[in-house]
C-alpha cells in the first residue's frame, strides 16, 4: 500500500494556529486586543469607531488645546474668509515634503491571529484610557455591549526592544510613578508575563529583572503577593518587543482583568438573578 503524502496526514489538521509575520517597533504606547479567530478586521473596526468615541468625549480639553496649537494662536474667527484660506496655504508649504499629521490611534497589523494592536500616543494615556472603559462597561445600568468580536484589552504604557538591558531602562520608565513615589508607601504586587511568538529570554529571568526592578536593589520595601496584590504588573512579549503597564487590585475580580465579555457575561448572569428573585417575591405575595 502506498504511503500517504504529507498533504494527506493529519498533522495539517491539528496545526490551528500560525506565527506571525507582523512586527512591533519599539517605544510604542498602546493597546493590546484579544478577539475572536480570523476576527481581527472586524475587532479592529469595532475597537476603532469605540476608540474614536471614548477618544472625544475623554480628552475633549487636551484635543481642543492641540487643535488650536497646530492652528496657530491667531483666532480665526477674526480673520476673513480669503485670510482663513491664505494661512492655510501658508501652513501647508511651511511643512517638510512628505509631513503627516501623527494619528493619536492608529491600528498596527500585527498579522498574528486572534490580537490586534492600536498605537496610541498622547494625549491618551494607555492605563487610564482602558480602566475609563472598564468603569463603563461594568457599571450594571450600562447594558448596551459594543463590541462583538473583542474579549480583552491590556494597555502598554511603553515599549522596548526585547533585551535585558532595554527592559531595565522600560522599568525604571513605567514603574516609577507606581512604586517610586518616596511616598512611604509600601504596595503589595505580582507580575503577569504573556508571551506570543517570543523566545528571546526565558520567563523567569523577565519576571526576576522586573521583580527587582519593583524593589529597586532593597530601597522600597515592596513585597511580592500573587493573590491579593495592590498593583500587578503586566508584561507582554511579542516577538521583539516588550510592553509593559501596571494596572490596580479591581482588574482581577470587578473587571474580570479587562475581559469584556465576562464583565458582559457577569452582569447578564446577574439581572437574571435579580429578576428571578424578583418574581419570586411577587408570586410569594399573591
Amino acid at each position: 500500500m502506498a504511503k500517504r503524502s504529507r498533504e494527506e496526514g493529519p498533522a495539517d489538521r491539528r496545526k490551528k494556529f500560525r506565527f506571525s509575520s507582523g512586527t512591533l517597533e519599539p517605544c510604542v504606547s498602546g493597546i493590546y486586543a484579544t478577539c475572536s479567530r480570523k476576527h481581527e478586521k472586524q475587532a479592529a473596526q469595532e475597537l476603532g469607531i469605540l476608540f474614536q468615541e471614548k477618544l472625544e468625549e475623554y480628552y475633549a480639553n487636551e484635543l481642543s488645546s492641540l487643535n488650536k496649537n497646530e492652528a496657530g494662536d491667531q483666532n480665526s474667527e477674526e480673520l476673513s474668509v480669503e485670510d482663513q484660506i491664505k494661512k492655510e496655504l501658508e501652513a501647508l508649504r511651511s511643512k517638510p515634503k512628505g509631513h503627516k499629521n501623527k494619528e493619536i490611534l492608529k491600528f498596527i497589523d500585527l498579522n498574528c491571529e486572534c490580537v490586534i494592536f492600536c498605537k496610541t500616543r498622547s494625549p491618551i494615556v494607555p492605563e487610564v484610557f482602558v480602566h475609563k472603559l472598564m468603569e463603563e462597561f461594568s457599571d450594571p445600568k450600562s447594558l448596551q455591549k459594543r463590541t462583538r468580536y473583542v474579549q480583552k484589552l491590556t494597555p502598554i504604557t511603553f515599549s522596548c526592544n526585547a533585551s535585558l538591558s532595554e527592559l531595565e531602562k522600560l522599568c525604571d520608565k513605567v514603574l516609577k510613578p507606581h512604586f517610586h513615589m518616596d511616598n512611604g508607601v509600601n504596595y503589595t504586587f505580582a507580575i503577569e508575563i504573556t508571551r506570543r511568538n517570543f523566545n528571546t529570554i526565558d520567563k523567569m529571568e523577565l519576571i526576576q529583572k522586573v521583580a527587582s526592578a519593583v524593589g529597586k536593589g532593597g530601597k522600597y520595601n515592596h513585597k511580592v503577593d500573587l493573590k491579593n496584590y495592590d498593583k500587578l504588573i503586566l508584561v507582554e512579549c511579542f516577538k521583539n518587543n516588550i510592553g509593559m503597564s501596571v494596572v490596580d487590585s479591581d482588574y482581577r475580580e470587578k473587571f474580570k482583568k479587562y475581559n469584556i465579555q465576562q464583565i458582559f457575561e457577569a452582569k447578564f448572569k446577574d439581572q437574571k438573578e435579580n429578576t428571578e428573585a424578583a418574581e419570586k417575591q411577587i408570586t410569594k405575595k399573591k
